[in-house]
This record gives C-alpha cells, sequence and structure tokens, in this order.
C-alpha cells in the first residue's frame, strides 16, 4: 500500500500507507480514480480545504473505487461493491450541526484533507460515507460525484425553478456542471460566460442556450439580447475571482439570486456595488460543501442523468499527482482525474 503524501510548501512524496485492521463500521476500499478539486489547487499554493491540512497527509477527497475488505458491524455495503464516498464527516455535536447546518460543523473532519485520502492505491473509510454505485458506471464518472454533490447543494441554495433565465459564470467542470442541473431543475435559458473557447463549445454541445466571451463581449448586453430582460433572474458564479463576483452582481435582473459559488484564495475581497444589491433587491449568497446531497448526487450519476465524460480532459497515474495538480491550473484542461490508483 502507497500513497502520494502532501508534506507542505507544494511538495509531494510517493511513501508507503499504514496499514492497520479495520475498526467497527469502517471498511477499505481500493481506490480505482479520485479527481483534483480546485479544492486541492487551493491547498497546494498554501490555503486550507474545508478544513485545515496538517501535512504530512494524502489529499484527495472525490475518490471512488471497490470495498475489498469491511470491519465488524459494516451492514451498508459488502466486499465487491463499487462505491463513491462522501469526504464529509462532521461531529454532530455542535451547535450548527444540532441547528441542521451541517456544513458549518465546528470540527469537521475531511477524507483526503484532514485524513489520509484517494491519492493513493487504497483508502480507510467510515460505512456511512459510501454510496454504492451502478456496476456500469465507470470509475471517473463516480469520482465526479463529490463535485456533483457540492453543485446541489448551491442548485438548493439559489433554487432554481421551471421557467427561470440562469446565467453561469465560468465554465470549468463546476460551471458545466450548473449548466445541466439547471437544465434539469427545468431553467428556460442558461447561458454560460466563459473566456475559453474549447469550453464554451463544450457548453454549447452539452445544451447551453448561448454562450459569452466575456474578454469580448459585454455581458450585461448581451444578456439583454439573449434573455429580452435586463440581467438573469439566477447568477450563479463559479470562478472564485474578484471580477467574476463583481460581474455575478451586475449580471442580475432586478429580484434577482447570486450564487457566489466559486471557491476563492483565501483572503480574497471584492467591492460590491451596494446600491445595484439595494436597488434591484438582490439576494446574494455563498455556499459550501455538500450537505446531504452525496446521496441524490450518486442517484442521478447511477441513473445516467448527467454527461460526465466530456468534463474529463486527462488522466494521470497517482505518481504524477503534481503534474495533474499542474494540468488542473491549466487553461486546456477542465477535470483532471487521477486513474488507476489502486493497481
Amino acid at each position: 500500500m502507497k500513497g502520494n503524501y502532501y508534506l507542505g510548501d507544494g511538495k509531494f512524496e510517493m511513501r508507503p500507507l499504514p496499514q492497520r485492521p479495520l475498526g467497527p463500521g469502517e471498511v477499505l476500499i481500493k481506490v480505482e480514480a479520485c479527481g483534483i478539486c480546485g479544492t486541492d489547487v487551493h491547498i497546494y499554493h498554501g490555503s486550507k480545504g474545508s478544513a485545515e491540512v496538517h501535512p504530512p497527509v494524502v489529499l484527495g477527497h472525490e475518490l471512488a473505487g471497490q470495498v475489498v475488505e469491511v470491519g465488524g458491524g459494516v451492514d451498508r455495503v459488502a466486499v465487491g461493491d463499487h462505491v463513491t464516498v462522501d469526504p464529509n464527516i462532521y461531529c454532530g455535536k455542535c451547535r450548527f450541526c444540532r441547528m441542521g447546518k451541517k456544513q458549518m460543523c465546528q470540527d469537521l473532519r475531511a477524507i483526503g484533507v484532514t485524513q489520509n485520502g484517494g491519492f493513493a492505491d487504497y483508502c480507510y473509510v467510515p460505512q456511512e460515507q459510501c454510496y454504492r454505485l451502478a456496476s456500469q458506471v465507470p470509475y471517473r464518472w463516480g469520482a465526479m460525484t463529490e463535485p456533483v454533490a457540492c453543485c446541489l447543494h448551491g442548485m438548493d441554495r439559489a433554487g432554481v425553478r421551471q421557467g427561470d433565465t440562469v446565467c453561469i459564470l465560468g465554465g470549468g467542470a463546476i460551471g458545466l456542471i450548473m449548466l445541466q442541473l439547471a437544465q434539469l431543475a427545468g431553467a428556460a435559458q442558461v447561458v454560460l460566460s466563459e473566456p475559453v473557447e474549447q469550453r464554451r463549445e463544450l457548453a454549447l454541445s452539452l445544451g447551453a442556450s448561448a454562450v459569452v466571451d466575456p474578454g469580448r463581449e459585454d455581458l450585461g448586453q448581451r444578456l439583454e439580447e439573449l434573455l429580452g430582460a435586463a440581467g438573469a433572474g439566477v447568477v450563479i458564479e463559479c470562478v472564485g475571482g474578484v471580477a467574476a463576483a463583481t460581474q455575478a452582481v451586475s449580471a442580475a435582473a432586478r429580484g434577482g439570486t447570486v450564487l457566489l459559488f466559486g471557491v476563492p484564495k483565501s483572503g480574497t475581497s471584492v467591492q460590491l456595488n451596494l446600491d445595484d444589491i439595494f436597488q434591484k433587491e438582490l439576494k446574494v449568497m455563498g455556499s459550501k460543501i455538500n450537505p446531504d446531497t452525496h446521496g441524490r448526487a450518486a442517484a442521478l450519476i447511477n441513473g445516467g442523468k448527467l454527461r460526465l465524460e466530456p468534463l474529463i480532459t486527462h488522466s494521470y497515474p497517482v505518481e504524477r499527482l503534481e503534474e495533474g495538480i499542474q494540468k488542473q491550473m491549466a487553461d486546456d484542461s477542465i477535470k483532471v482525474v487521477i486513474e488507476g490508483c489502486g493497481i
């Protein structure tokens, strides 16, 4: 057993993974695929993830694989099951957990963040974190369950309804998942703004009503031309940058909703037009991780409701993890997956 340990300061090293007996309710998963997330990129650059990172640790929180061993009392999964893993483990005791806001848990633990995760050939996981994948679902799609689950929480927050007009800023993996979820929610028109041509073309192939190049076109003007009104009813920002957050507010229609979904660099601040928010009576909100949405995400993937293969542009073996992280930051990638971890 081995894992690619993050040592801090942008450094990784392949090391033996400690073997131990399984505890009650615990399973051992042979990792077959693990996605590289924007959060992994932030950690690589020294920021924290959903919780504080303390190297050395094996990152990788978007994992899927096969159950190869089970501990005592395990009754939710069995050896041989294909599973996807919800990485976030909540204490259930703090005031936020008891208020039904577990994503704000004061003692949040996360597989691949605070404890060893999926950039390894095997991973120890509590059975409660496992969700079955249909046998015909490729593991690389299963590794997309966690980002889909996070997007579902964002969609729940934004409240997209049948007939809504939606504008998505950013055509990376998250923006393209949001595009498909908005369509499933019944949005009448979904416009995606993205400077990279490859991503705009993919958005159109996935059913976007229209795409906008924000480097060459005025987004507000294009939305009015496309939607027949000033702004979109729901704007979902999937970039995590200052310019996109500012643009999201200006792109929203009167009475609209702005979801700032993109994960920003730690310490990022933005100056918003407060008069714009007041005059248009906007709802501006954030979204964090995936409370109680992982099962729904797995159901959508098992049911074939999402097109995920076109989003996966590159794959690497676990030994080339750092190269994969560098590729995830490049414009010619959308989603990078570490595959064959368990080989």
